[in-house]
């Protein structure tokens, strides 16, 4: 099921919350336990058993090391406890790449698994995995409840396309909670926006993509709109789902952290990676890079150190080459950002900072977005003129004009400067007229998405099939 569809819209979210505010205190984790369940499994039920499996086996390794006092055999249960919580993701999600790359060597030893990859299985890994880690370490107490617990992994707003919530963040709310009239609000609000978002902008932006696919043109033109349209595309589609995640977690009394921080304004790759799906930058730091040594090291093991985590971030997202490639690609350009490109940069204006970070993020997800690492290569070697291409060619640049709209819309509502206006007019305007205005433009924009999802057709969210 997904968020952006007339079923979760206007059948199960509202059922969903009514059920939830009707019944006592105590049984309102139990309704987001099996509404969280239904939803899941409402597009393919066996994929229910390997969450729930998975979240059980990172239950159970929790309160065994909590009961264990020897350092060796928590430690012993902590590696055996990681390694049966990571198998579903290898087998499902990396089986048939490794499989493919030994066939390379050894052909006709195996046969491809061709399984089918369980959704959201990338994000409720890494979160079991983080509360198995903490709680080893002791910096978060045991959930002695396997139900609370379970309802922690699978709480469909963030269960399939993130946020990566840690359990620390959310603990004392599983038991403790309340849902103002303020926070409610401002959870429709957030929800409502990510929505607009996706539904508004980025499923626009994949129309534009789609148009350029079938119209078989290839220019530098064709080319490098593609490439513009797929960047903003995937920000306003991952970013409208931490939105909505977000937005519904303060429904329901929950608080998570911010996942996006206007990306695309980053004077650095240093800093886009502070300010791009934040939850999993600081995921690989504090289980990866800071276990490692992190930056507390000689300068090689350091390089080693970041190496092993782009190389892991890059693998994260994709059983694929081009995905590796994407990972080393970042690694490299921050590892002459450290070495001295810094400080050449410093010395540019911001706007030149601006536009080398975006240019590079840009011919990242050519990387990230192509089917194979050739096309990409292919890809960004046309960007740049390469294979004789035309500059441009008529049917593009009619595309380019059809869409302009939606780009420019794009590129204003990536910065924080329509935030920022609507600020300075709360701080001059009366409470009423604003609640009111504010009020119309969540019911518009519920309504053009709306209006848009009836008409259009479907696309899921880019960050399911991770």
């Amino acid at each position: 099921m997904l968020f952006s569809s007339v079923t979760f819209l206007y059948y199960f979210l509202p059922a969903v919350l009514v059920v939830y505010f009707v019944v006592p205190g105590r049984w309102k984790n139990a309704v987001l336990l099996l509404a969280s369940l239904l939803f899941y499994a409402w597009g393919e039920p066996r994929f229910s058993i390997i969450m729930v499996t998975t979240a059980m086996t990172g239950y159970l390794s929790g309160r065994i090391i909590e009961q264990l006092k020897g350092e060796k055999l928590r430690k012993a249960v902590l590696i055996t406890g990681l390694i049966l919580v990571l198998v579903p993701l290898l087998l499902f999600k990396y089986g048939d790449f490794f499989i493919r790359n030994i066939d390379q060597v050894f052909p006709g030893m195996l046969s491809p698994l061709g399984l089918v990859l369980p959704i959201g299985v990338s994000f409720y890994t890494f979160q079991i995995l983080s509360y198995v880690i903490d709680v080893y370490r002791r910096e978060v107490d045991v959930e002695k409840n396997p139900f609370y617990f379970l309802m922690y992994v699978s709480f469909f707003p963030q269960l399939i396309a993130g946020p990566i919530v840690r359990f620390q963040t959310i603990q004392k709310e599983i038991r403790n909670r309340k849902v103002t009239l303020e926070l409610f609000a401002s959870g429709i609000t957030r929800f409502v926006t990510g929505l607009g978002k996706k539904i508004l902008i980025a499923n626009l932006l994949a129309e534009f993509g789609q148009q350029l696919s079938l119209a078989g043109t290839r220019s530098v033109l064709s080319l490098w709109a593609g490439a513009l349209a797929f960047t903003f595309q995937i920000y306003f589609d991952f970013s409208g789902y931490s939105d909505m995640a977000i937005g519904l977690g303060r429904m329901f009394g929950f608080q998570f952290l911010e996942n996006f921080d206007y990306p695309y304004l980053s004077q650095s790759i240093t800093e886009f990676w502070r300010r791009w799906h934040m939850s999993l930058g600081s995921w690989f730091r504090d289980y990866v890079y800071i276990p490692m040594g992190g930056s507390r090291v000689s300068s090689w093991k350091m390089i080693r150190n970041l190496w092993v985590v782009w190389l892991l971030t890059g693998f994260w997202h994709g059983a694929s080459w081009n995905f590796v490639v994407w990972g080393l690609f970042y690694f490299i350009l921050l590892q002459m950002e450290r070495i001295g490109l810094s400080k050449i940069l410093d010395k540019a204006g911001s706007a030149v900072r601006i536009v080398y970070t975006f240019f590079f993020v840009n011919l990242g997800f050519v990387l990230f977005n192509a089917d194979s690492l050739t096309e990409a290569l292919s890809n960004i070697g046309g960007m740049f003129g390469g294979q004789a291409l035309n500059l441009w060619d008529p049917l593009t640049l009619y595309y380019v004009k059809s869409y302009a709209l939606v780009f420019l819309l794009a590129i204003v509502a990536s910065t924080p400067y329509p935030k920022r206006l609507w600020e300075r007019i709360r701080n001059r305007t009366s409470g009423f007229i604003l609640d009111t205005v504010a009020a119309l433009g969540v019911f518009m924009v519920l309504f053009l998405s709306t209006a848009q999802l009836v008409d259009g057709s479907f696309n899921p969210f880019l960050y399911f099939r991770f």
